[in-house]
């Protein structure tokens, strides 16, 4: 394959798969910036690799799987400890600050469901987002996640009661 093959498959690969690729890094991270840095990371992995990509499964996968395992790392890495605590120092401080009602009625309005699903533990929500947001079948999360089919089953299922669990408390209380 000649370098300018690879460039334009790698341009096709972006254009068909990266707001996918930035929605999924956005479950991972939490913020749209750091995610569109994971996808450029996943794309400059596809590019290197792309010559040795058996096509066992396919690329959609591929760059799923290399997303997830970018987004695991940013979360187990120092700099992202460092940047939680400060913005979490920051929301506390904001939080204190005089607000309008309005906006914070608005702003629950928006999140509401978003953080009932983050809520859930990573490998629930995962499976919720890849299921219901990327309308995947079973068996291409089991090959995406690397895990077994009946298990994805059963934590696709102990997700929808978490959630469901999560929403009817926060009906009840809130």
């Amino acid at each position: 394959m000649t370098e300018q093959q690879k460039e334009e498959l790698l341009e096709e690969i972006m254009i068909e798969h990266g707001d996918d690729l930035v929605r999924l890094a956005y479950q991972y991270v939490k913020d749209h910036e750091t995610a569109k840095d994971m996808v450029q990371n996943t794309f400059i992995k596809c590019y290197q690799n792309l010559e040795t990509f058996r096509y066992d499964a396919s690329i959609k996968t591929w760059l799923y799987r290399i997303t997830i395992n970018q987004c695991k790392d940013y979360l187990k890495s120092w700099n992202y400890r460092k940047t939680s605590v400060r913005e979490f120092m920051e929301t506390a401080i904001t939080t204190v600050l005089p607000s309008t009602e309005k906006q914070i009625l608005k702003q629950a309005e928006k999140q509401e469901m978003r953080n009932h699903i983050f809520s859930l533990a990573p490998k629930y929500r995962e499976l919720i987002f890849l299921y219901y947001y990327k309308s995947l079948t079973l068996e291409e999360i089991a090959e995406i996640t690397e895990v077994n089919l009946n298990t994805v089953k059963t934590r696709l299922r102990r997700a929808k009661d978490q959630l469901k669990d999560v929403i009817e408390e926060a009906n009840i209380y809130g």
